[in-house]
């Protein structure tokens, strides 16, 4: 399953309303860690059938970002059947967030 750019307009459809678990990435172009982190969770995309893999860029999408309360990226919620059930903010190596991915089945 590859990736997808989700937007304030699509957020809903592509997240909330989605069943089972959906990793929500809040990251920006200029951002280092944001730029270290997308391969894995491009790999974990691929790998992981049971997890949808979303990604918000903060600079274009400022109600999603508001709503959320972002104030540092990258910043990853794990949303579960529409409800924020976990959230992580920095960058984390793949083990650790196959790891944190397990805990929220």
């Amino acid at each position: 399953m590859a990736l997808i750019n989700t937007t304030d307009a699509t957020f809903e459809n592509e997240v909330l309303k989605q069943s089972g678990l959906v990793l929500v990435d809040f990251w920006a172009e200029w951002c280092g860690p944001c730029k270290a982190l997308t391969p894995i969770l491009d790999q974990l995309s691929q790998e992981r059938t049971d997890v949808t893999i979303a990604k918000v860029n903060i600079d274009q999408n400022s109600a999603i970002t508001n709503k959320y309360n972002i104030r540092s990226i990258p910043t990853l919620i794990l949303v579960k059947d529409g409800d924020v059930v976990a959230t992580r903010v920095g960058h984390a190596d793949k083990g650790a967030l196959d790891t944190w991915l397990n805990d929220h089945k």
